[in-house]
């Protein structure tokens, strides 16, 4: 399959996961549970896969890694905006299933089950130093970001893995973290987050 090159998305991202604060798996340590129980939500200000706009629109992915992340052997579930139409449904699934190139390609290459692509409602909030992510009956996150010594909002940059590269990540801390579906049943709180503005392209 030929690669279509036209395309970007941006926005802005959180994610949290079951380690504690700050999830050394960014650094290719262990998860410091053993395994990595991880949601991430986007949502996307201007995007496009040629001129398909997928303006406004969320996603959101679910992803349990057994062991060291750098491993692979991810298991992942989608979750696409259900106010997107077909053509922006089958856009979106390309994009973030690494169909199309760019930082998801890497991140899914990591993935060797791929649990279900779903269409829900996704409702993504985001408000000072929190964000939140509600999907009715399946997931709910909330997240605030940890202060520097310095003041202002505690960041890591460059680290070996991310799930975004544009930009510094912000290191959170979750207030509650929900997830049903498939086989898995997740509940944290006080646990890792960390959320930035986000920018992939070919």
């Amino acid at each position: 399959m030929s690669k279509t090159k036209n395309w970007m998305l941006q926005g802005s991202y959180f994610e949290t996961c079951n380690c504690e604060t700050a999830c050394p798996c960014v650094w290719l340590q262990p998860p410091t549970h053993g395994d990595c129980k991880l949601l991430v939500a986007w949502h996307i200000e201007q995007g496009h896969l040629d001129e398909q706009s997928l303006d406004g629109l969320n996603v959101a992915m679910a992803c349990y890694a057994p062991g060291y992340m750098k491993d692979g052997n991810w298991q992942a579930a989608l979750y696409v905006d259900e106010r997107a139409d077909d053509n922006q449904f089958d856009a979106i699934v390309q994009l973030f299933s690494g169909q199309q190139g760019g930082h998801p390609a890497i991140l899914m290459s990591f993935v060797s089950e791929v649990l279900g692509v779903k269409k829900v409602k996704i409702d993504y909030q985001e408000q000072g130093d929190s964000r939140c992510v509600i999907i009715p009956g399946i997931a709910q996150a909330d997240i605030e970001s940890i202060q520097g010594i310095t003041g202002g909002q505690a960041t890591i940059t460059n680290p070996p893995l991310c799930v975004v590269t544009s930009h510094p990540t912000v290191v959170a801390k979750s207030k509650n973290y929900q997830y049903q579906d498939y086989d898995k049943n997740w509940q944290f709180s006080e646990r890792n987050g960390y959320f930035s503005a986000f920018v992939y392209q070919p």
